[in-house]
């Protein structure tokens, strides 16, 4: 049997812990930036938004891209037509289906809630060059890819 390396850190930490504590310190720092930009979102709100923002889509793959159960999704696309920022509209193709888009003023928002994360991203990356970036986002993707491998 092999024996398991070591994956603390020079200060102890957990690799789980660690990376939720890079999460939740992401988050918190969003959660600042939107708020000095005058932006009351939520994280859930946030990521909706986000991947909006990439093109139209159903309530849920917005359910699974936010990691909310269907119910729970609806009840913030709700929230975000009564803002205006979102709407519904019946899929050409399937009546049954219902596809999700940005509203005009929904876009103007994300191209300034986009900027709010871009000025996150780069202080969570400070202090690292270019090549060290894309190592870095290498590294997190291959631990993510090791984790997501069924039956492994």
């Amino acid at each position: 049997m092999e024996t398991p390396r070591p994956c603390a850190s020079a200060s102890g930490s957990s690799l789980g812990l660690l990376f939720r504590q890079v999460r939740d310190a992401m988050w918190a720092r969003m959660a600042d930036e939107l708020s000095n930009a005058g932006h009351d979102l939520s994280f859930s709100q946030y990521i909706t938004l986000k991947k909006l923002a990439l093109g139209t889509t159903s309530a849920t793959d917005l359910a699974r891209a936010a990691e909310l159960n269907p119910g729970a999704m609806t009840r913030l696309i709700d929230r975000l037509i009564e803002r205006g920022l979102v709407e519904r509209h019946a899929d050409p193709g399937d009546r049954r289906v219902v596809r999700i888009q940005l509203s005009a003023q929904g876009q103007a928002i994300w191209r300034d809630i986009d900027q709010c994360g871009n000025r996150v991203r780069e202080r969570a990356m400070s202090g690292m060059d270019d090549a060290e970036r894309l190592q870095f986002i290498r590294v997190l993707e291959q631990v993510r890819d090791n984790l997501s491998l069924p039956g492994q």
